[in-house]
């Protein structure tokens, strides 16, 4: 079947009417004006990226130092300015938002915004101990005050205590259970200008000062009194690039560029998310997660650039010309690919949540940030390495593999695997200066013909049987998906931080004593109308300690002592925050107890922490189809604008969403389920609402990335061949190895986080692993060529009306073809890029 195409191309390569790259199969540019024949033949049309390339590569310093410059420019703002970390999650037009909006006008003393936390302390003598009560109303005091310093300066201002032995503080020592009058619990309130970072503060400063009296625990209770420790497991992701990259290009200069064009443009990307902070709400976590979206695309990112630009070199032109093909095509790629990531995340701005919109607003930061550096200073460095690029000596394989295992050794928290490492590191280096062979060079290798490649020979497998192949991966992404029709939307709270940290500590005390719903009280506020009657709040009061799920409400506070205009009061459920139960009994008492009351005259909203979550998770859970329906709309349009095809995008879309499906069962069956929780250190509670959204917009933006770097030499094959089936398996096995590549690298550095603390980041680094992994594996290794293989050149079937309407997309422009040396283009990496 594919006999005359094979000769066909055949017959091209031995007259040399088109030779081309054997890893890349596209038409080479000429060198230069004197190799293509001596004359001022003009130079190919090049995209404004090849022109940046090449900008880049004759200006190479100023590239790198306008690129240094940027890095301290923004670093230096980000500390002068500082963060201010938030998490505004208020849903537009609801009942919590009414209920915060009463609490701030009448209630202003206990902060606006609901954010707060708890000191809990527990006395074997009992908290009413005189030394106890002593030592805790200091703590309270200086909290008060603002931890002054010892020129009386507050070093963590905003805060104000409830104490529990104050009269507004009754009910907050436990009265009944294993724990009473052993257990108490102060109510720390922020001030509207208090963010995460400074509330953060206070906590740490609450367990500095905590008071040390022999039987009294005390310990700072609540999100946002938690501190959470840097992480470092993105080492671990780091460590394994270098062993990836050094086995795939063969060399450790090739290795070092991508986890170095990496690094900065995350560092830059970290340090805007900073200066964001100060014009949007973006929560804390965004740091995380831009830093494990940073590293994954821009390794990935650099890698096509450097791998194109290599193939370009051992086909024989010279390192400036191809550095600007590079750029010309695996750039565009690239910009292609950030953009798309960047489109996807700042859809999230479309939700209307101000948390969510600042999460997307940091992502698209980072990326921004990592393709920015790849398109500047990686060109600049291509440059300055040139033909090192290509030499690799011993003594450098070495200490560049020991250099791995110390950073894995650091990320692990191993100490002596890091010190290991990073004395062989050394000693191979100090070393090779008395023996020669550590200064020898490793060897090169020929490279096999495209036909006898691994991936070459798996495409036919594929394609001899593509509906049974096809058939099997399908199903085993459905049965993989199929978790997911059971999920279960909701918040986390501190209950799922790590067993034995001072948040999770005082979550539990609290339960215990005081009982499952106290960790997630609801607030109820009350406004009066005129003629309302006198005895409506009490009435109302009684009704809801009667109301089924209800543990107990606090007797209503008014704001003021005569004439009140507000009352509010605090109802604790039976039933733990996470509960179904709960958010159940948020809706009866808005549908059934708020209605009675309003006819009393009372105008009703239940608000609180807990009642805001729900509303959170109703509201996203109804705009979800909307967002996901407008990315993957968008996406099918780009794809085929790009590939002039019709069936292309709708089949890549169908084959995205399969595997992101697939990604968000995995996550249910773990994170929720519980299955296999013990391992990553995790209990089974729901998926935090905006989970799923973040995931897609992140996983579709990186997938497309594979689509079109592979879809892109496929058609290039199908254009030159006319041969549907030969285009796939010759497309397949030019891209497989890089895609590879890749993949394992952003497997290791997403999977990586599930070593953090913080749970939503486990979801996301798992996630996002797996989602990658099936995408590489199952979508572009088995569906993409079974797909492909069944509809033959109806793959690019287009309608003429459609051809005509929608604009052309160019991802890689052709450029003119001259004759280069076969010879010089037969070697590829040393041997260990085996």
């Amino acid at each position: 079947m594919a006999g005359r195409p094979m000769c066909g191309r055949g017959r091209i390569r031995r007259m040399g009417a088109m030779p081309t790259s054997p890893l890349d199969r596209r038409p080479v540019p000429p060198a230069s004006a004197a190799e293509a024949g001596g004359g001022a033949s003009p130079a190919p049309h090049r995209s404004l990226t090849g022109r940046l390339g090449g900008w880049c590569v004759d200006h190479r310093r100023a590239a790198v130092g306008l690129w240094a410059a940027v890095l301290v420019i923004v670093v230096a703002a980000a500390g002068i300015v500082g963060p201010a970390f938030g998490s505004g999650s208020m849903v537009p037009d609801s009942d919590s938002e009414a209920g915060f909006a009463v609490l701030e006008e009448h209630f202003p003393e206990l902060g606006t915004g609901g954010q707060s936390g708890m000191i809990v302390f527990r006395a074997d003598q009992g908290v009413e101990d005189p030394a106890v009560v002593a030592a805790m109303e200091d703590l309270f005091a200086a909290v008060d005050a603002g931890f002054p310093d010892e020129s009386g300066e507050a070093r963590a201002p905003g805060a104000t205590v409830v104490s529990p032995y104050a009269e507004r503080g009754a009910g907050q020592i436990a009265t009944t259970g294993p724990l009473a009058d052993r257990l108490a619990f102060a109510t720390v309130n922020f001030s509207a200008d208090v963010d995460d970072t400074e509330s953060a503060r206070i906590g740490e400063l609450i367990a500095e000062e905590a008071p040390s009296v022999d039987g009294l625990e005390v310990l700072a209770g609540g999100q946002y009194l938690a501190s959470i420790e840097p992480p470092e497991s993105e080492l671990i992701g780091i460590a394994f690039a270098v062993v990836v990259l050094i086995v795939a290009f063969g060399s450790v200069l090739a290795m070092g560029l991508p986890i170095a064009v990496a690094l900065g443009g995350v560092g830059i990307g970290l340090a805007s998310v900073v200066l964001l902070t100060r014009v949007a709400t973006v929560p804390e976590d965004t740091m995380l997660l831009g830093m494990m979206v940073g590293l994954g695309v821009g390794i990935d990112y650099a890698l096509f650039i450097v791998t194109r630009h290599r193939e370009a070199v051992h086909a024989g032109v010279p390192p400036r010309d191809a550095v600007v093909l590079a750029m010309d095509t695996a750039g565009r790629a690239v910009v292609f690919a950030g953009l798309t990531v960047v489109v996807s995340m700042l859809g999230l701005l479309l939700v209307g949540i101000g948390m969510l919109s600042g999460m997307g607003l940091g992502v698209s930061a980072t990326v921004l940030a990592t393709m920015f550096t790849s398109m500047t200073l990686l060109p600049a460095l291509l440059a300055m390495a040139g033909p090192r690029l290509e030499v690799t000596r011993w003594r450098g394989l070495i200490a560049a593999g020991a250099t791995a295992v110390a950073i894995l050794g650091v990320g692990i928290g191993v100490t002596l695997l890091a010190i290991g490492g990073a004395v062989v590191a050394v000693v191979a280096l100090l070393s090779s200066r008395v023996v020669p062979a550590l200064r020898a060079e490793v060897p090169h290798r020929v490279a096999p013909p495209v036909e006898a490649t691994l991936p070459h020979r798996w495409s036919r497998t594929i394609q001899r049987r593509p509906l049974a192949w096809g058939a099997a991966a399908a199903v085993v992404l459905l049965v993989l998906a199929a978790p997911v029709l059971g999920l279960r939307m909701g918040w986390t709270d501190e209950g799922n931080f790590p067993e034995g940290s001072d948040t999770r500590r005082a979550y539990d005390l609290l339960a215990e004593g005081f009982g499952d719903g106290f960790n997630g009280p609801f607030v109820v506020t009350a406004t009066a109308t005129p003629g309302t009657p006198s005895g409506a709040i009490d009435e109302l009061h009684a009704v809801l300690a009667a109301s089924p799920g209800v543990a107990a409400v606090t007797p209503p506070v008014a704001d003021g002592p005569s004439d009140p205009a507000a009352y509010l009061m605090t109802l604790i459920p039976d039933s733990a925050p996470q509960d179904a139960a709960t958010t159940d009994l948020v809706r009866t008492l808005r549908d059934d107890v708020v209605p009675a009351a309003a006819a009393a005259g009372l105008d009703v909203h239940v608000t609180g922490s807990a009642a805001t979550n729900i509303d959170v998770t109703d509201y996203l859970g109804e705009r979800m189809p909307l967002f996901f329906a407008a990315v993957l709309g968008v996406s099918f349009l780009v794809l085929l604008a790009v590939f002039r095809s019709v069936l292309v995008p709708l089949k890549a879309v169908v084959m995205n969403v399969l595997s992101i499906a697939a990604a968000y069962g995995v996550v249910v069956a773990i994170f929720q389920w519980g299955w296999g929780g013990e391992l990553l250190g995790i209990e089974a509670g729901p998926i935090n609402p905006f989970i799923p959204l973040m995931l897609f917009a992140i996983v579709f933006g990186l997938s497309m990335d594979y689509e079109v770097f592979m879809l892109s030499r496929i058609r290039e094959e199908y254009d030159r061949t006319g041969d549907a089936s030969t285009s796939v398996a010759d497309g397949l096995a030019s891209t497989a190895r890089v895609i590879t590549a890749a993949a394992a690298i952003m497997v290791v550095v997403f999977g990586s986080f599930v070593f953090e603390d913080i749970r939503e980041i486990k979801v996301f680094g798992l996630g996002l692993a797996v989602a990658v992994f099936l995408d590489a594996t199952l979508v572009r290794m088995v569906l993409v060529p079974a797909t492909m293989a069944l509809l033959g050149d109806r793959n690019w079937w287009m309608p003429r009306v459609l051809d005509r309407l929608v604009p052309r997309l160019t991802i890689e422009p052709a450029v003119a073809a001259e004759p280069v040396d076969l010879d010089r283009a037969a070697e590829l990496e040393p041997v260990a890029g085996r």
